[in-house]
């Protein structure tokens, strides 16, 4: 009965068949991470009736220091920052996840026990991370695209940032779509499993949605922010590995 869930592989076979039939490229990234993505959540899944045992601030906040440290090496594999890649996605999602971590724990949203700060971190740190490179990946392709006139710009007085702020803003609305998406269509096409969960366990349809809430609540926040440090760490990185080709 466990193991009937291997039958949805079928799914990541098509996409590498339909990877390899176009020359993505795509393959091997695929396989290995669809692996690892079971391996990991099968460690998770024992680990995780220890952490939620544990009672010291000091081992949750290594924890969620860890989760950021793996975000940011991800984060640093898939855009590629020549300068200081790995420490600018570290601050970038480190400065933007406790931001909104601890304003929710500041606000009694949330308590700083296993159960609720590790789930809820995860979530708000896998978010911060797909900003992330969302926001560095289309800010790198606008500069690349805009460079003449950016110089232009600079020739004639503005500020760099002045310049850049086109390619800018683009970079950071395009990274808030999906976000804003899910916003948009919660509870009529995306039903979320927290809400569902909680409904089948018996709660009553406030508190369930509620909670929902603040889960879509703070995925528009950290994004929001993800985005602002993104730009603020990165942005002339980007500017010197354009003009340095």
């Amino acid at each position: 009965m466990e193991f009937k869930f291997l039958a949805s592989y079928l799914l990541i076979l098509i996409a590498l068949f339909y990877s390899y039939k176009e020359k993505l490229g795509l393959e091997k990234e695929i396989l290995l991470n669809s692996i690892r993505a079971f391996i990991q959540l099968l460690i998770l899944g024992y680990l995780l009736v220890f952490i939620f045992k544990l009672k010291n601030p000091i081992h949750l906040l290594g924890i969620l220091v860890f989760m950021i440290l793996f975000a940011s090496y991800t984060a640093q594999k898939r855009v590629k920052l020549k300068e200081k890649g790995f420490r600018t996605a570290f601050l970038s999602i480190f400065c933007a996840s406790f931001i909104v971590l601890f304003s929710l724990v500041g606000m009694q949203i949330i308590t700083f026990k296993p159960n609720e700060i590790i789930p809820v971190g995860g979530m708000i740190i896998g978010n911060s991370l797909n900003i992330y490179t969302l926001v560095v990946d289309r800010l790198k392709g606008e500069i690349k695209n805009s460079i003449d006139i950016i110089e232009g710009m600079v020739a004639l007085g503005a500020t760099l940032k002045q310049a850049m702020s086109e390619p800018i803003r683009n970079a950071v609305k395009a990274a808030l779509i999906p976000t804003l998406n899910s916003l948009q269509t919660v509870g009529v096409i995306h039903i979320p499993g927290i809400t569902t969960g909680m409904l089948l366990a018996g709660a009553e349809p406030l508190k369930a949605v509620s909670y929902q809430l603040v889960i879509m609540y703070m995925m528009v926040a950290v994004a929001l922010f993800t985005g602002i440090f993104s730009i603020l760490f990165t942005y002339r990185k980007i500017l010197g590995t354009v003009f340095s080709r």
